[in-house]
């Protein structure tokens, strides 16, 4: 038995639970199992079911040490009769098992019918091979003592255990032989998702090809489920009785040792950071003060934590102040920090002024809170931080430093395979920000369970159109236009661009061909030729190319996720505001083509039969949801802005959706033709989704992920959205309310799978954690410090000269037509973050090309310039 078998066997357990009566196989077992052991899954069965059982089968299985049990354990499965789940432990594939979830669904649901329509004796002979021999004695048994409805209901609960692929087809031609009226409701031929189901009250709804159950039970040893924002606040501020988990959590930052704090969601840790806060400041004598900075790394995030300190604190008699991007042109942060006993910083704010002396140290501090800690890796600012905390520290600075606090929902496992990977991960995490202690819930984990609910969880494969003909249309004109831009390459003749030019048509739709698109972009920014008049004309048809690709493929993305109505809205803006911004030849050309395909792509896209088959299973499952629960409150999440336009006026045209009254909520910057919210504007839409009930649908970007304060909802549906262990336990963390559930849809398996191995993951990091937590803390301390010596010895190394600024003059050029704009010696910084021209008569009618844009720029910076070349359409802000 390898590591990687025990491993796996641990990571696909849910389906050896979900098929396995281990009660079948205890016999064969003899040779690993003590006595006691075989009564305990036996009295488990008897009281709470063959799941139950199989889940401690399961945990005595794992923890044998004795050689050849997991060949013993293939073995008795194969002999007690298990043949489909021994082959795909063997194989570690258990695609053929999970593809039966689609049928024991359309059982489930179908089991009020089978039990008063089929006589379980009449069948069982024609599907005893899909059953165990003991199964089918127990039927027969219960046949006899309780009915013929009971053995019915017990030969459903054996066929939804059964692991041989071919037992809907079997039962089937069970059923059409006995001319039993139920096999009009078992098309298995057709699939679930053409079966008329009589107690429907939609018949409209479908099922989805795959569903895959999960359900999460509250694990003693799952300590760091999700992350309690930093939003999670409590609502009032008069003082508040803790619960026992919260001074848990905050004992030993309150010893005074430096502490990560991991929490599940939900469970207050806000408050704790201020349980932590006030004890902080109150243990200084007559005559000494504390100093305390928070770091929240969003905007609205470090809004509401200022809006949270203040009006806990000030009713205490201690000052709290915030200073951010926004505000630190207005204020001076020296006055700030020195008049005030608590600052609410975003991070970025005390890198520039520990770097420009307005900070001189770190000791001005007594403690340090960071929200989200797990970011503090790499450049992130949380770590440039720590490096001058730690530099002082292992440098033998006399200057005292704070304690160091960290809050997070998930410290993480970066890229490691195993649990001594994960392990050595988190320490380089605790190293980074000098901690000794990792704060979990373990003392009192009933009242915690109690309080946070964790959602369970539904894993949803649904199929993509079977025709699209809009791709065709869309794929087409993009293949016209790569064309023309291989006839500019070959114009180069010997010169290229680094062999950039190297597309797969395949690849239309997807990040891949976008990042090809900026990586040719790129490269032409930065492209010489002697005849300049040539590489002006090369390089702005380039340019233009690669954007209507860029369109393009982000309208193939949108039409398979969202509507073909959707998709061509997209474009039609697009070539909309390319008519307001003024053509050239090539820009004339480019919109001639798309125009020809108007009509057709019009037509196309109102055709019923053209429906996106992920829009039905979405339709479905908000339905489901809301005829069982009409008071439920949804996030959904997606992967780009242009989809949470295209979803929600989807919602809101959809008659069965339109009740949802759905809101949306993207992050800050611009990309694209899409422009992103203000910071009053997501206060607004957080504030109408936390108040107006008719408001009981929010569809967001990552920027929900983590920190901002979000109503409790109880269902969270995850639309082709996956990402890392850490975004997996967030996104899950938003469905709060008790009985929530989140769902994963997807047409691709691959996004599954790798949800699946998060979800591994964060047993590991578990696992990881609680051995960490074993530790002595001098050894751990230890540890610590010798990672923070080696990588400071790293950091060191790789620090590189400032380079020599080249003195001589230079011309800046427009990189999209190469004009000429300016000198660099006219060129000034302002505040170390803005640009200006100086004297402004340098200045000559081009625009340099930063940024495209169909309207000019608006940046309010302290100077600005926008001058124009007729048909380039850049923009350069100062």
């Amino acid at each position: 038995m390898t590591a990687e078998q025990r491993r796996n066997l641990h990571a696909f357990g849910d389906y050896v639970r979900k098929t396995l009566d281990p009660t079948f196989i205890l016999s064969y077992m003899a040779p690993w199992f003590r006595d006691d052991e075989v009564q305990h899954i036996q009295a488990e069965k008897n009281n709470k079911g063959p799941t139950e059982a199989a889940s401690l089968f399961l945990q005595f299985l794992l923890e044998l040490q004795e050689e050849g049990w997991f060949r013993g354990f293939l073995d008795a499965l194969n002999q007690a009769g298990y043949s489909g789940l021994c082959e795909a432990i063997e194989s570690w594939d258990f695609q053929k098992i999970e593809k039966l979830e689609e049928y024991r669904s359309l059982l489930r649901r179908l089991q009020p019918e089978f039990k008063t329509t089929i006589n379980p004796k009449d069948i069982l002979p024609e599907i005893a091979e899909c059953l165990i021999s003991q199964e089918c004695e127990e039927i027969l048994q219960i046949c006899s003592s309780k009915g013929l409805m009971a053995g019915a209901e017990k030969m459903v609960e054996c066929l939804l255990r059964s692991d041989k692929e071919n037992w809907p087809k079997t039962l089937k031609l069970a059923l059409e032989k006995e001319e039993s009226r139920f096999s009009e409701l078992w098309m298995v031929d057709k699939g679930a998702e053409d079966v008329k189901m009589k107690d429907l009250e939609d018949d409209e709804m479908k099922t989805c090809d795959v569903q895959i159950f999960y359900k999460e039970e509250p694990e003693n040893q799952n300590l760091s489920q999700n992350s309690c924002s930093s939003s999670e606040a409590p609502h009032t501020y008069s003082p508040l009785k803790p619960r026992n988990y919260q001074l848990e959590l905050a004992l030993p930052a309150q010893n005074g040792k430096n502490t990560i704090i991991c929490a599940p969601t939900g469970c207050g840790k806000t408050f704790v950071s201020l349980l932590i806060c006030e004890h902080h400041l109150k243990k200084f004598p007559q005559g000494r003060k504390g100093k305390v900075v928070f770091f929240a790394i969003q905007l609205p995030v470090y809004e509401q934590q200022k809006s949270v300190f203040s009006k806990h604190f000030e009713r205490l008699g201690y000052k709290v102040a915030g200073i951010s991007g926004a505000t630190s042109d207005t204020v001076c942060v020296e006055q700030i920090v020195e008049n005030n006993d608590i600052i609410i910083l975003t991070p970025q704010i005390l890198v520039n002024c520990l770097t420009n002396g307005t900070i001189p140290s770190l000791s001005v501090f007594t403690l340090m809170i960071f929200d989200e800690c797990h970011n503090t890796s790499k450049q992130h600012p949380y770590n440039v931080i720590m490096f001058n905390y730690l530099d002082r520290k292992l440098g033998g600075s006399s200057d005292s430093l704070p304690q160091v606090i960290g809050l997070t929902a998930s410290v993480g496992v970066g890229d490691a395979k195993n649990k001594a990977e994960a392990t050595e991960y988190i320490c380089k995490l605790c190293a980074s920000l000098d901690t000794s202690v990792i704060a979990t819930v373990r003392d009192n984990l009933e009242e915690l369970e109690e309080v946070v609910y964790k959602p369970q969880k539904f894993f949803r494969k649904v199929e993509l159109r079977t025709t699209d003909r809009f791709k065709c249309i869309i794929s087409q004109l993009m293949m016209e236009i790569e064309s023309l831009a291989k006839s500019i390459f070959e114009e180069l003749g010997t010169i290229t661009l680094g062999g950039l030019f190297q597309i797969q048509n395949s690849n239309f739709g997807t990040q891949k061909y976008e990042q090809w698109i900026v990586k040719v972009q790129k490269e032409c920014a930065v492209f010489q030729m002697p005849d300049k008049d040539k590489e002006s004309r090369i390089c702005k048809a380039l340019f233009s190319y690669m954007s209507h690709l860029r369109i393009y493929n982000d309208a193939l993305i949108i039409n398979e996720h969202a509507r073909m109505k959707d998709a061509l809205d997209y474009l039609k803006d697009f070539f909309r505001n390319i008519r307001a911004a003024g053509f050239d030849e090539i820009e004339q050309d480019l919109t001639q083509r798309f125009e020809e395909k108007l009509q057709e792509l019009e037509s196309i896209s109102i055709d019923p039969s053209n429906e996106n088959p992920k829009l039905r299973d979405l339709c479905f499952i908000l339905q489901e949801e809301y005829h069982l629960n009409p008071e439920t409150r949804t996030i959904l999440f997606v992967k780009t802005r242009a989809l949470v336009d295209a979803l929600k006026k989807w919602i809101k045209e959809n008659p069965k959706l339109s009740f949802l009254k759905p809101s949306i909520l993207t992050g800050r910057g611009k990309t694209n033709q899409n422009i992103g919210m203000t910071l009053p504007a997501q206060k607004c839409v957080l504030d109408t989704f936390r108040t107006d009930k008719d408001n009981k649908i929010l569809i967001t970007t990552s920027v929900a992920d983590e920190g901002i304060d979000i109503a409790q909802c109880n269902l969270v549906i995850l639309y082709e959205y996956v990402g890392n262990v850490i975004k997996m336990i967030q996104t899950r963390g938003r469905g709060r309310a008790r009985g929530s559930k989140c769902f994963l849809l997807t047409a691709n398996a691959d996004l599954i799978d790798k949800e699946k191995m998060n979800m591994y993951k964060e047993e590991m990091m578990n696992g990881a954690i609680l051995i960490l937590q074993t530790w002595d803390e001098a050894v751990f301390k230890e540890k610590i410090h010798q990672i923070q010596i080696r990588e400071k010895i790293i950091r060191d190394n790789q620090g590189k000269p400032e380079p020599v600024p080249d003195k001589k003059t230079k011309k800046l050029l427009c990189k999209k037509c190469k004009a000429f704009a300016c000198y660099t010696a006219d060129i000034r910084m302002v505040e170390k973050c803005h640009f200006t021209v100086c004297p402004i008569v340098h200045l000559h009618s081009a625009t340099v090309c930063l940024e495209m844009a169909s309207e000019p720029c608006r940046f309010k910076c302290p100077a600005s310039c926008l001058l124009q070349k007729p048909n380039c359409y850049y923009y350069l802000c100062f």
